[in-house]
Formats: C-alpha cells, structure tokens, sequence
C-alpha cells in the first residue's frame, strides 16, 4: 500500500481552478467573489491535511464496471485501485461555516473541497507512474464508482480491498464517501495502455465534472 499526506499547496490549485468549479468559465467572478475565495483558500491552506493511498494488483477485481471502462482498461497488466481526500479537516472547515450559516462561503467551500479531491488524485496518479517507470508502463485513465455506467454501489467491492487503510475515508449504507470530498476507483497500468483525453462521446452522464463547459468563445461562435 502506498499512501501520503499532503499539503495544501501540494495540490497547485490556482484560483481559477475554484472559479471554474464555481461555473465561472473562463471569466473572473466579482471583486467581492474573488476575496471571500481567497480568504477560504487561505483558511483550507491552514487546516487541509489531504491524502492518498493506492495499491497495485495483478488481477482485476470482478468489478461490474460496465463496458465502457473495461474497454478503457484493455490491455492492461496490472490495476491500481486508489481513494484520495480532501480529508477530515477540510471537511469539519466545511461544518464549522454551516454552522455559521455563511451560505457564500460554504458555496465557494464546497468548490474548493471538490477542486481539492481531484487535485489530490492527480498527485496520486504522478506517484503512481513514479512507481512503475522502472517497468517501463504507462497508466490509463482513473475511472469511479458512479461514472461511465459503473454503479456507485461498487464502492462497496472496492472498499473492503484496502482492509481499512482507506485515508480515513469510510462509507455509509448508501455507497457514499465520508468525507464527501473523495475520489476512488481503478486505473489500469502496463505497457500497452494509455492515457486518453477525457472525451464525453465515451459517456452519456450529463453531469459529470470532465464534461467539457463552453468558453465564452464557444458560445459566441455557436
């Protein structure tokens, strides 16, 4: 099992990566915006402990992920199942402005936690190929529970895996991540695979976050 605890900064989140999650596409939120998410981005620099752990394995899980991500997953030698988090502390950041009853705060937190978890994954999958340059493979894609007609309930075969060395992630009886600010699937690894673009012609999910969002320019010229 390989694990590790960031830093905020780890992560390298920009201030436009929150204000695209905000549906701030390629434009600046307000003055006033940009303040209250600077000062949230500070406050979650404070306190963020987040983390990763993946392991690799030589068999596929039998994991009802459906045909598209098998298809994705061809080829590969070996699978690395994952979970990272924007961690426990983030998420009681998050409580403490509910409490408060700060609903611009919480809106722009619950932005950040989101950029935070697939930040995180991202640092996973660099210590990952880190991990199997000297076999000389390449990684595909990391595909979720809840994505690309794999069910969310899968989280319940890919969770026992990890036999509790889960980052302090756990589920609840309906398949959910806790803390909610979490990312977890498998990524196929070996010399024949690849990385592509994430395209939206593989999926018909209309709300996942790879969907592509149209530029202001996209809209002008449509």
């Amino acid at each position: 099992m390989n694990t590790k605890v960031l830093s905020y900064d780890d992560l390298k989140i920009v201030p436009a990566d929150v204000y695209e999650q905000m549906n701030y596409h390629g434009v600046l939120p307000d003055e006033v915006t940009q303040q209250e998410t600077m000062s949230v981005i500070e406050e979650a620099r404070a306190c963020a402990q987040p983390q990763f752990c993946f392991q690799v394995v030589r068999d596929c899980p039998p994991f009802e992920m459906g045909h598209i991500i098998l298809r994705q997953l061809r080829g590969a030698e070996a699978y690395a199942l994952f979970i990272c988090t924007a961690g426990t502390a983030f998420e009681a950041y998050q409580q403490r402005l509910k409490e408060a009853d700060d609903m611009v705060r919480i809106f722009i937190a619950d932005a950040l936690g989101s950029v935070m978890a697939e930040k995180c994954a991202d640092r996973m999958e660099e210590a990952l190929q880190e991990s199997i340059d000297k076999l000389g493979w390449k990684h595909t894609n990391r595909f979720s529970p809840g994505y690309c007609g794999w069910h969310v309930s899968g989280q319940q075969q890919l969770f026992p895996l990890f036999h509790g060395q889960t980052c302090g992630v756990r589920l609840t009886d309906s398949s959910l991540m806790v803390p909610i600010k979490s990312v977890s699937g498998i990524i196929g690894v070996g010399k024949n695979v690849r990385k592509n673009e994430y395209s939206c012609g593989l999926c018909d999910y209309e709300h996942c976050y790879k969907r592509r969002k149209p530029s202001q320019k996209d809209a002008a010229n449509s």
